[in-house]
């Protein structure tokens, strides 16, 4: 029996698996799903996630409870010699150990792209995982707590500024969702005012979500300062040690939180560990009916698709395009790989992947949101329903339809849960410092 390797459990890995167990005969081949996570993570909830309007738990689809053929290898593949159909996996626990197949599914996503400037390694997060989310919306809630507790001052004006930088969906939707939590906040903490706060938004362009046109984008941009947020066009953080961020346009500012979401890069498995072809940026060069390869030689038995495949975009009248690497492509290149991996191992010819965007929706905190298609922009509390609407239809699994839903409709009578579990983070610390105290006591005692 074949074994079909899927290396990497996010959208597009998920739902070729997914695809694979419907379509695939019993006994025709085997599907492993490799990822060191045990869930695929629906990253457009994350904004959500960071304002406590989703459950972290439900923006995240089980591997193990919806791949109910499918081997799921907790680990992360370390090299592809796909010369010799191996790969070496490194599991969560104990050595590393290959794995022999027959057909390779490259799904392994994208990681944030980070630059060398001083300090982010140290201070930043990202926001590409649920984990990173909840950390995010913890430190805001964290931040608020010791703040109400400081005169007003450099100390209480560092831990409520709050910089976004990247200007795409990630960090424009996370920023708008935070500092709506943030202005909601204010209501339960007299000891602060709006002054006290300072939202950043730093973006390396002239502009802010590039999917959607000019005048939406600046109609975006209006909408943060009107609400207090400062945005950096053309700008880059050069430092951001210690907590103090330096701008390129001059800005200097102490910030306790500081979220990175300047795109996406390929991993280091594709850029360095692998023999399958890749471009320029690292992505793994796929044909339109994503077979890995060029239009003149494929690669046999390797397809790919997700965030780490140059995939051509054949909706698109710019010559040599790739598809957009976001939610709308990976789901359907998943749903379509898995197709034409069965037409392949059945000796039937695969078709190309075209899809014609749907639309650009974001939300920009509760209550308002932007929605454009080709002409059409649609602004403000029917975007931000659409957005709802669009969301909780396209979340895989109707458990996780229901439980999101159930959630917003509670949220909308009873307002955001702002309940922070920061100490979730450190779970023995109360134990273990209770433990050192008797421990403490005794020897004194003797």
């Amino acid at each position: 029996m074949r074994r079909i390797l899927v290396v990497g459990g996010g959208y597009a890995g998920f739902y070729t698996a997914w695809r694979l167990e419907k379509k695939l005969r019993r006994g025709e081949a085997e599907v492993v799903v490799v990822d060191p996570r045990p869930y695929m993570t629906y990253q457009p909830f994350l904004p959500e996630v960071v304002a406590g309007s989703v459950e972290a738990r439900h923006a995240a689809v089980s591997l193990r409870r919806n791949l109910r053929r499918t081997k799921i290898v907790a680990g992360m593949v370390t090299n592809i010699a796909h010369a010799d159909r191996t790969v070496t996996i490194r599991p969560s626990v104990g050595p590393s150990y290959p794995m022999t197949y027959d057909v390779i599914v490259v799904t392994a996503g994208a990681v944030t792209r980070t630059f060398d400037v001083p300090g982010v390694a140290d201070r930043a997060i990202g926001m590409k995982h649920v984990e990173e989310a909840v950390a995010i919306r913890d430190r805001m809630f964290t931040a608020f707590d010791e703040a109400a507790g400081l005169a007003p001052g450099p100390q209480r004006r560092k831990l409520l500024t709050v910089t976004f930088v990247g200007g795409g969906f990630s960090g424009v939707e996370g920023a708008a969702e935070l500092l709506s939590l943030a202005r909601a906040l204010l209501k339960k903490y007299p000891e602060l005012s709006a002054d006290d706060l300072a939202f950043h938004l730093v973006e390396a362009t002239g502009r802010i979500l590039p999917e959607v046109s000019d005048a939406p984008g600046a109609w975006v941009v209006r909408m943060f300062e009107k609400r207090g947020a400062a945005v950096h066009l053309n700008t880059t953080v050069t430092s951001a040690q210690d907590g103090h961020v330096v701008l390129s346009d001059g800005s200097e500012f102490d910030s306790e939180l500081i979220v990175w979401t300047a795109g996406n890069a390929a991993t280091r498995l594709l850029r360095n560990h692998t023999d399958l072809p890749h471009n320029e940026r690292g992505l793994v060069q796929v044909r339109a009916d994503l077979r890995i390869g060029t239009e003149t030689e494929i690669v046999p038995d390797a397809w790919a698709a997700g965030d780490d495949a140059a995939v051509p975009d054949l909706a698109s009248s710019v010559p040599g395009a790739y598809t957009v690497p976001n939610a709308q492509n990976a789901v359907r290149q998943g749903k379509l790989l898995a197709k034409n991996l069965v037409r392949s191992l059945r000796g039937r010819e695969p078709k190309n992947y075209v899809h014609h965007s749907l639309g650009a929706i974001a939300t920009l905190g509760l209550g308002i949101g932007i929605f454009q298609y080709r002409r059409i922009v649609i602004k403000g509390l029917l975007a931000w329903l659409m957005h709802r609407g669009y969301h909780v239809l396209a979340v895989p699994t109707w458990d996780r339809k229901v439980r999101v839903l159930s959630i917003w409709l509670a949220s909308f009578f009873f307002g955001r849960d702002i309940v922070s579990l920061a100490s979730v983070q450190s779970p023995r610390e109360a134990f273990a410092t209770e433990a050192r105290s008797r421990a403490l006591t005794a020897a004194r005692s003797e």
